[in-house]
């Protein structure tokens, strides 16, 4: 396996509200090797989103990360702790180092500039380009996310381009500077099927030229399946089951993992009902102390309702939060 390019460890992250405290990254580790692709799935409102904008240092009151560490590796294997850094500092990782596809193109992106001054400014901030370098560079850009008629695009404004098209230039914003880790937030949501086959497309050339390795959120298990190396399970703030796609698809051990492989809807055995996860996930208001899944879970046992399972390795590599996998259970699921 490659060498670790980024590590979160513990991650805690809330929001402050009148109504309480929400929960929303309750406590999450996990690793991104160089080159891999981890894939993070889970239903809305899970903390996928919060995750990725923890890791970018992007939370705005009233939200706040309140513990843990996000390491980035670099080449010489030296961690720099990214909570740790000055604003100033964390400016000259965000867009060079590290760079996010974010998941509305349209609130994204800033409606006063032209596409041409924001995939510009990047590579003039971090790859010191004067105005003709950045502007050849940015003609290439948008040529090689597929952008008809490049040089004339440049000095357009986001309105002027279709929902497929702005999140072509976000990904060209994205890789401007051949980061090495790159976080794409669902990005292909409300896309039609071409773009985004294209827009995957695009995700994995840039991981496979370039060894950028790829943090992909999504809750399209079908996109997972056909981008990520590894699968993070995310379900109320927390991650109940990591492994590869293989595990996780064929042999899922959390029953919430179970439970989504099973509503995938599968064209051997189509039926006139799709298979849904009966209840609904727990308010992150109030901070969970037992396993979160156990109202809607049809395998739990009395230990599920007193005590929160930790995320343990039942193989190498397979790690799973459930204390009924961990006592032997869902080994055929």
């Amino acid at each position: 396996m490659n060498n670790p390019l980024l590590e979160v460890k513990d991650l805690k992250t809330q929001f402050k509200l009148s109504k309480g405290t929400v929960y929303a990254v309750n406590g999450i580790s996990f690793t991104v090797h160089e080159g891999e692709v981890l894939g993070i799935v889970g239903e809305s409102g899970c903390g996928k989103s919060v995750t990725a904008l923890s890791i970018m240092r992007l939370i705005e009151k009233p939200g706040e990360i309140v513990q843990g560490q996000v390491l980035l590796y670099d080449e010489n294997g030296k961690a720099t702790d990214l909570l740790a850094l000055k604003e100033s500092e964390m400016e000259r990782v965000r867009g060079n180092k590290i760079s996010m596809v974010f998941q509305d193109p349209m609130t994204s992106l800033n409606p006063v500039f032209t596409i041409g001054f924001q995939i510009m400014e990047p590579l003039k901030q971090h790859r010191h380009m004067n105005d003709r370098q950045a502007k050849e560079y940015a003609i290439k850009l948008l040529e090689r996310v597929g952008i008809p008629e490049a040089p004339l695009r440049l000095g357009e404004y986001p309105h002027r381009f279709s929902g497929g098209m702005r999140q072509r230039v976000m990904v060209a914003m994205a890789v401007a500077c051949t980061p090495r880790l790159l976080i794409a937030d669902e990005p292909t949501t409300a896309l039609d099927v071409t773009i985004q086959a294209q827009i995957l497309d695009l995700l994995r050339e840039l991981n496979q030229e370039t060894k950028t390795s790829i943090i992909i959120i999504t809750h399209d298990l079908g996109v997972i399946a056909e981008m990520a190396d590894q699968v993070a399970v995310m379900y109320a703030g927390l991650i109940v089951e990591r492994g590869t796609v293989r595990e996780i698809y064929n042999t899922p051990r959390h029953p919430y993992s179970e439970a989504l492989m099973s509503s995938i809807p599968r064209l051997h055995t189509l039926t006139d009902k799709l298979t849904t996860i009966e209840g609904a996930p727990p308010s992150l208001v109030k901070e969970v102390m037992n396993c979160p899944f156990e109202p809607r879970c049809k395998y739990r046992i009395d230990r599920c309702s007193e005590e929160m399972p930790l995320l343990t390795e039942l193989s190498p590599g397979h790690a799973c939060a459930c204390w009924v996998a961990q006592e032997g259970g869902l080994k055929h699921a």
